[in-house]
């Protein structure tokens, strides 16, 4: 059995912690999803003036505007086949923030070698992702180069007005819980969004996503 993740990390996909394998074993061949609940410890952002940009942002659920300490979350990674026959990752993450629901929306999938990453419920950005494995069996995630898809729009997003994602997660033995790190920078303009927490996981028997976690329109181009 054969997941998206293994096939983009190769040999490294064995050096990681037991209990990262499995979560990152989530696809059709193991027919399993993986639902983690937890807390985030802090969710932050940048400066006043980066508040329209994740405003924007969380119109398509791409971006969190707000912030907080002690944040119930929920992060749900389903299975499924694409309308256009590519398989898919789930990665939506919701948070109760006093009495606001957010949801930021992720779908990943495998073209190349390389995991995309679709954000936002229109999969309106496209965004390569690195992938490495640390000393202790964690992951280390690093986004790359963005594209912006919009009906018959399509151009490389200039950097200038993003951010890179830089995301630790490894599991905890003392704990047995997974651990999450995200922090978002643009490299002029510095620290523009990030979070901390740890959750647990349970896994249940799934060869498909259910619809609510689904985009509302799936993109051709990578």
């Amino acid at each position: 059995m054969t997941s998206i993740f293994e096939v983009a990390l190769g040999a490294e996909f064995d050096r990681l912690h037991p209990m990262m394998r499995r979560r990152f074993s989530v696809g059709l061949d193991s027919g399993e999803a993986c639902v983690g609940r937890g807390v985030m410890t802090s969710i932050r952002r940048g400066p006043w003036w980066t508040i329209p940009f994740l405003q924007i942002g969380r119109l398509r659920n791409i971006l969190v505007p707000d912030t907080g300490t002690d944040v119930p979350f929920v992060i749900e990674n389903f299975p499924y086949r694409d309308p256009l026959g590519r398989e898919t990752v789930t990665f939506v993450r919701e948070y109760t923030i006093g009495a606001k629901h957010r949801r930021f929306d992720a779908t990943m999938i495998l073209d190349d070698g390389r995991i995309v990453d679709y954000l936002g419920t229109h999969q309106h950005l496209a965004v390569d992702l690195d992938l490495r494995v640390d000393d202790r069996g964690g992951l280390l995630l690093t986004s790359d180069s963005q594209r912006f898809y919009e009906g018959p729009i399509g151009f490389r997003f200039p950097m200038l007005f993003s951010g890179r994602a830089r995301l630790h997660e490894y599991f905890d033995d003392s704990d047995q819980s997974f651990h999450i790190d995200l922090e978002v920078r643009n490299r002029r303009f510095g620290f523009l969004f990030g979070y901390r927490g740890a959750f647990q996981a349970e896994w249940i028997v799934a060869t498909d996503a259910p619809a609510r976690l689904k985009p509302h329109r799936h993109e051709a181009r990578t």
